[in-house]
């Protein structure tokens, strides 16, 4: 049976039928879920109980779905929002650039509107249960001046505290068990995301070019290789 996550999934859309039917079907589907018609109403709602996933779909111009997640992204502890909220962005065609911006702003994960509510559940699976062994596995990994804590979801380098999102932390713990070792983007995709072999996806190779740029230090040092044609190695 799955275990229950620990707080609703947050459904943001002013589409009332989008919003209506994901919830529905979540809803069907046993889990708790929260639906929210604009922003504030989702900052409502998340103040009186915490999410655990946020669903971010059609939200009032300009911005919309991406400044609420800046937002969030943004926010400290004790406000309204737990920045590292896995959130996954409904959009709209699913062009390069519209995902391209979704990752920009943090998502975790990109979904066109005409996907299927399936691809939308099993999506939302494998956050949840990546979220959820988040801090259980055992192991205190160092590599060279990186050090990773998984009990306490924390990393630092040289010293310093690396500010990582959930799944950016998930994949540089398993990028450091094998740190010299290449993951093929199949590997990766599987054991991060919980996708299918064969999955179709710039969500990879987003979170890779963020977590590298949080670990760059100095010129010298290099971190998260694209081994071209094949995946990420660590070092």
């Amino acid at each position: 049976m799955r275990a229950r996550p620990e707080g609703p999934i947050l459904v943001v859309d002013a589409d009332r039928d989008r919003g209506g039917a994901i919830a529905k079907q979540l809803l069907l589907d046993d889990f708790a879920v929260e639906l929210a018609r604009s922003a504030e109403h989702a900052r409502i709602l998340a103040r009186a109980r915490a999410p655990e996933l946020a669903l971010l779909g059609e939200i009032e111009p300009p911005r919309g779905a991406l400044a609420l997640l800046e937002e969030i992204r943004k926010s400290r502890p004790g406000r309204t929002w737990d920045s590292a909220l896995p959130a996954i962005v409904l959009g709209v065609k699913g062009s390069e650039l519209e995902v391209l911006r979704a990752f920009e702003a943090g998502a975790d994960d990109f979904l066109a509107c005409a996907a299927s509510y399936l691809e939308l559940r099993a999506r939302v699976r494998a956050i949840l249960r990546r979220a959820g062994a988040s801090g259980q596995t055992a192991g205190h990994l160092i590599v060279g001046e990186l050090s990773i804590d998984s009990y306490t979801h924390s990393a630092t380098l040289e010293g310093r505290a690396l500010e990582l999102r959930r799944m950016e932390f998930d994949l540089l713990l398993q990028l450091a068990r094998e740190p010299t070792r290449v993951f093929t983007r199949d590997e990766l995709l599987r054991s991060v995301w919980g996708y299918r072999a064969g999955a179709s996806t710039r969500t990879l190779d987003s979170h890779a070019s963020r977590l590298r740029r949080k670990l760059e230090v100095d010129q010298t040092a290099r971190w998260v290789i694209n081994v071209w044609g094949v995946g990420y190695r660590l070092i």
